[in-house]
């Protein structure tokens, strides 16, 4: 058999991710229920699932207040691919948005009372243009929405 053939099939067998859903430790899993239903928007389950369109997040009960720990600030990084060096803000989960519903989202947040942390900002690397904006769930998880297109150069 050949290499190239032998290579094919052991790409075959590779098995396939699915998936990935973000779990977060809570200090109490009923409010964290309630924010992410009335304040987020979600469907919750009482497994912890939380989902709105194509965002799932898991909920856990933690078993201290003190093992809740959403992620600090990474180091900056200059191996980018562009010009960035890294994020402002600890994130503990991105969430890709369409360009012109950023703003509807943060709105809708905003009115139900949910905590904006990082207002709506625009900023460009590379060929691309992006806007995010952050949100926060009653833990202190940041939650990034961004979206992205490619520049257009005039």
């Amino acid at each position: 058999m050949s290499e190239k053939v032998e290579e094919v099939q052991k790409e075959k067998m590779r098995g396939k991710f699915g998936g990935t859903f973000p779990v977060r430790l809570v200090s109490d899993f009923k409010k964290s229920q309630e924010y992410y239903r009335d304040v987020l928007g979600c469907e919750i389950s009482n497994w912890g699932h939380v989902t709105r369109d194509d965002m799932t997040v898991i909920l856990q009960q933690a078993v201290s207040p003190d093992d809740v720990r959403p992620n600090a600030i990474s180091k900056k990084r200059s191996d980018y691919p562009t010009d960035w060096e890294g994020p402002d803000h600890g994130w503990d989960s991105f969430v890709h948005v369409e360009w012109n519903d950023l703003d509807l989202i943060v709105e809708e947040v905003r009115s139900k009372g949910g905590i904006i942390t990082v207002e709506p900002f625009e900023n460009s690397h590379g060929r691309w243009e992006f806007r995010n904006a952050h949100l926060s769930d009653l833990d202190g998880y940041n939650i990034v929405l961004g979206a992205m297109r490619e520049r257009v150069l005039v």
